[in-house]
């Protein structure tokens, strides 16, 4: 064997000794932090966290018009169809009108009818008053003649029969006069009921001009009809209710989301807070809103409460369509660059803990009910560190919000970079002991 052989394995005897001693002193540092201490780590650091509260909702246009009938009668004309933009005051259907076309006939006949019978009895008043103007002049003429007769009798000069006569002449004219002025008010009376007959003939034809103009439907709504519900030849019937021919969307460019949200999340929610969403027509689009409303009304669904959270959207691609499922995302609060705290971290607690019977800490509450989601004066938490003598130890700590998966870090004894313990291997624990990490290799 040669010089330079030898020398190479003595190199190779120290670097072996040198391998050894080294894992001898730094082994209990392993088996106390490391991978094989038994328990899983995870380091603390900065990022955003998002506290949403998740709905399904139905998207919906704003404005829906619902035309109908107010007249019955068949369908005789259709001048709109699905998808049919239409204007304010244009003509979409024509009920036929030849039924309310001979209402309004009759009716223009019976106003022309009353009108005639209203000259008549306005004839019949000039006749009256002619006769009590003669009743009139037949009792001053009998009351002369019975004035003059009356002196008479008391001189003797006439008979009495004479005076009688007069008297019975007075009396008569008197009670012709009566019976004149009694006509002439019952014909004033009579002019006065066909004057309202005139009136009520009057106020039917206006009722079956309006039937007739009813007959012909119009759009109330620049928009676009996105239902017909008739066909030509079909009969509708407004005796009941008034049934409806079309619906129309005011403006399809601006949609909203009907949401129901669950009575336990609604009162996290306010007007103004962003929204996104998603629809199966377009799954890797996200689509963005505000909620707009939150309606008091509630909707109870299989036992279930909700609220209609109304979002407000932006459609003026027109690729949201009325009726679409949206699974929807409502932001309640958004921080950057905080100190995020794994969930996981929060509810672990090791085993030697749970062998106390209870001395130890108790378990943590999920993320969701120890946190303020509003990002007020947070709620109080726990998690597990290990200590420099290998053990877990307990740190206490303040929470913001959650995403679901970390939380935010607003006070604690922990800084950016810091191990928490998030999980324990019990089987990995139980294997690693005191001899050295080579000693399984040099037994065999």
């Amino acid at each position: 064997m040669g010089i330079r052989k030898k020398y190479l394995i003595v190199t190779v005897l120290i670097i072996l000794l040198l391998l050894l001693t080294g894992g001898f002193l730094f082994y209990p540092g392993i088996g106390q932090k490391g991978s094989n201490s038994g328990f899983r780590m995870t380091k603390l650091g900065r990022g955003e966290i998002n506290f949403i509260v998740t709905a399904a909702g139905t998207i919906n246009p704003v404005i829906n018009v619902l035309v109908g009938s107010q007249v019955s009668g068949t369908i005789k004309e259709l001048h709109a169809d699905f998808n049919s933009r239409v204007r304010e005051g244009q003509v979409i259907a024509q009920i036929d009108p030849a039924i309310f076309q001979a209402q309004v006939d009759q009716a223009r006949a019976n106003v022309l009818n009353t009108q005639a019978n209203l000259l008549n009895t306005q004839a019949n008043i000039g006749n009256v008053k002619a006769n009590l103007t003669k009743a009139e002049v037949a009792v001053l003429d009998a009351k002369k003649t019975l004035d003059r007769n009356r002196p008479l009798m008391e001189r003797n000069v006439i008979a009495q029969a004479t005076m009688d006569t007069a008297q019975t002449n007075y009396d008569t004219a008197v009670a012709q006069k009566e019976a004149a002025e009694a006509q002439l008010e019952s014909a004033k009376s009579q002019v006065e009921s066909v004057k309202a007959q005139v009136e009520q003939a009057k106020a039917a034809l206006k009722l079956a001009e309006t039937n007739l103009r009813y007959t012909t439907i119009r759009s109330p709504v620049n928009g676009t009809v996105i239902s017909r519900n008739v066909d030509v030849g079909q009969t509708v019937a407004a005796s009941l209710q008034a049934p409806t021919l079309f619906t129309i969307a005011k403006d399809l460019t601006r949609m909203q989301v009907d949401t129901n949200v669950s009575e336990a999340d609604v009162g996290r929610v306010e007007v103004g807070q962003g929204a996104t969403f998603t629809v199966d027509a377009y799954p890797e689009r996200v689509f963005r809103g505000k909620v707009s409303e939150i309606r008091n009304a509630p909707l109870t669904i299989q036992n279930v409460v909700t609220y209609d959270v109304v979002i407000q959207v932006d459609n003026q691609d027109l690729k949201l369509k009325p009726g679409m499922t949206a699974n929807v995302s409502i932001l309640i609060a958004h921080r950057e660059g905080v100190l995020k705290i794994p969930n996981v971290a929060l509810r672990f607690r090791p085993s030697s803990a749970k062998k106390e019977g209870g001395r130890g800490p108790s378990p943590q509450k999920p993320a969701e009910q120890a946190t303020s989601p509003e990002g007020g004066q947070g709620r109080p938490a726990r998690v597990w560190v290990l200590s420099p003598e290998g053990k877990p130890a307990t740190v206490s700590i303040v929470l913001g919000v959650t995403d679901g998966t970390s939380s935010e870090l607003v006070s604690g004894d922990l800084r950016e970079g810091a191990e928490v313990i998030v999980e324990e291997n019990l089987s990995k624990k139980a294997q690693n002991g005191p001899a050295s990490p080579f000693g399984r290799g040099l037994g065999r």
